[in-house]
């Protein structure tokens, strides 16, 4: 979803560019134009991020990345368990961190207690669009298997 955000970022850079230039002059054009590069390398490298910092699992720690945007640490012992159904309102309730960005996320991963982020904000549960959700799940009933919960 941000490759088509870029895409898109991309052809409006061009195309108010254009009517920029038509309507108000180059001058505008210009100051216009930065800032739309400015986005477009800000999106470059967020999805570049992606594949910089992958979502790793360790024996004592989960560490869910959206890119460089967000990173949140979960304690391997603090996980509950993998949700196989949700909808938007579970989604949308206080406690919930949708890391999916702008597409539906794929795993839903709750938490036996709450953790508070940096902010002050506690969170109860985690919700991620995964490249391999199967794979995830996998290694997390692994896990839970070998620590007993």
């Amino acid at each position: 979803m941000v490759g088509v955000l870029l895409g898109l970022a991309v052809v409006e850079l061009l195309v108010v560019h254009l009517v920029i230039v038509g309507l108000f002059g180059t001058t505008a054009a210009i100051v216009v134009g930065a800032l739309d590069l400015a986005v477009v390398v800000g999106l470059v490298l967020l999805l570049r991020s992606f594949r910089r910092l992958p979502v790793t699992l360790d024996d004592r720690v989960l560490t869910l990345r959206a890119g460089s945007l967000k990173r949140i640490a979960v304690p391997t012992s603090s996980i509950a368990g993998l949700r196989t159904a949700w909808d938007a309102a579970a989604l949308k309730r206080p406690g919930v961190v949708n890391l999916a960005l702008a597409s539906w996320p794929n795993v839903f991963l709750d938490l036996s207690e709450p953790m508070v982020l940096r902010s002050g904000k506690p969170i109860h549960a985690v919700a991620h669009k995964l490249d391999d959700p199967a794979a995830f799940h996998a290694a997390i009933s692994a896990l839970s298997a070998a620590h007993g919960y």
